[in-house]
């Protein structure tokens, strides 16, 4: 099969568009042709990450495609069904959190391939209302987004919620799914035009991401933020965040150290929340949500398999809004 192999140097620069073998399902697997795969920056951390003498590696973590082949035991799917895959290995229950989950496309290997094994638990029926492109990004931005949000972040109808630095997959899923809780979003960047999308996506206001915010809008104080970025814009959370609201992280893209203003945070009695990726609960549910409020995610571009290297570039100089494809054929 064809496959987006990493080996031989970090970085984008060990990324090879090349021949790879396909895996026959063993017991409780099932074997996908991929239609679709999405990448993600967890793709870019783990390439910088991987060494000269680590084994070949494809990426991704988001797929789509039609079951070819079943593995012995598997009995809730036939040949032929469409299905989307859920990431993270081994995690079933929302309350049971691994320390670091197993995520497809990082140990094990992912969807930047024509073809994919993996257990049977990590496939699920495929949305109707999406496409193949659609469905293809969906899964890990979605499940993060959604775990965040509504597991960890507990967002009511009503409330208010900061999205900082809008654009990427999981903070672009953040915004659809509060809009349709019924919350009030308010988003931040440093581009005039990701933040004029934004606000056609339902955002109530659209911050300039270096400026001063208080001048910026006559808003109200937030009751969640939704943290990817870490030190860089930690410090000015507190200036519009609520007594008792919450900041729940899941990224650090500025950096793994931070500086925390304690007495911001116990005299206001702010929680301070962590959150990573989601269990297979929370994936069913995710769909269930996806479905029922008929969400479609925001695809910046499109890109055939062998031009995944041109859609890493593009995420990497932050300039996409939303979800970047790869398609198979």
């Amino acid at each position: 099969m064809k496959a987006i192999v990493h080996s031989g140097q970090s970085g984008l620069a060990g990324l090879r568009y090349t021949e790879s073998t396909s895996r026959t399902p063993e017991t409780g697997e099932v074997k996908i042709q991929l239609k679709s795969a999405g990448i993600n920056h967890r793709d870019l951390f783990i390439m910088a990450e991987r060494a000269r003498q680590d084994a070949p590696l494809i990426p991704g973590s988001d797929g789509a495609g039609i079951i070819v082949e079943i593995g012995e035991g598997v009995r809730e799917f036939t040949v032929g069904d469409e299905v989307i895959i859920h990431p993270t290995l081994g995690w079933e229950f929302a309350d049971n959190v691994p320390i670091v989950p197993d995520i497809v496309g990082g140990p094990a290997d992912g969807t930047l391939a024509q073809y994919i094994t993996l257990p049977a638990e990590n496939a699920l029926p495929k949305p109707a209302h999406l496409s193949w492109e659609e469905a293809g990004v969906l899964s890990l931005s979605a499940l993060t987004a959604y775990r965040a949000l509504l597991t960890r972040g507990e967002l009511k109808q009503g409330e208010h919620i900061l999205i900082p630095g809008i654009g990427g997959g999981v903070a672009t899923y953040a915004l659809l799914m509060a809009v349709a809780a019924g919350a009030q979003v308010t988003v931040t960047s440093r581009s005039e035009a990701k933040r004029k999308e934004a606000l056609r996506l339902g955002a109530s206001h659209a911050l300039d991401s270096h400026g001063d915010w208080s001048l910026q809008s006559n808003m109200e104080p937030v009751d969640m933020i939704l943290d990817s970025i870490g030190q860089a814009m930690f410090p000015k959370y507190f200036d519009i965040i609520r007594p008792g609201g919450r900041i729940v992280m899941y990224g650090a893209s500025s950096g793994d150290d931070l500086t925390v203003p304690i007495r911001s945070i116990f005299f206001p009695q702010v929680s301070l929340i962590g959150t990573s990726m989601g269990s297979r609960e929370e994936f069913v549910q995710m769909l269930q949500w996806v479905e029922q409020h008929n969400i479609h995610p925001v695809i910046d571009g499109v890109y055939p398999l062998q031009d995944t290297v041109k859609a890493f570039k593009r995420m990497e100089k932050g300039a996409q809004f939303g979800n970047l494809a790869i398609i198979m054929e």
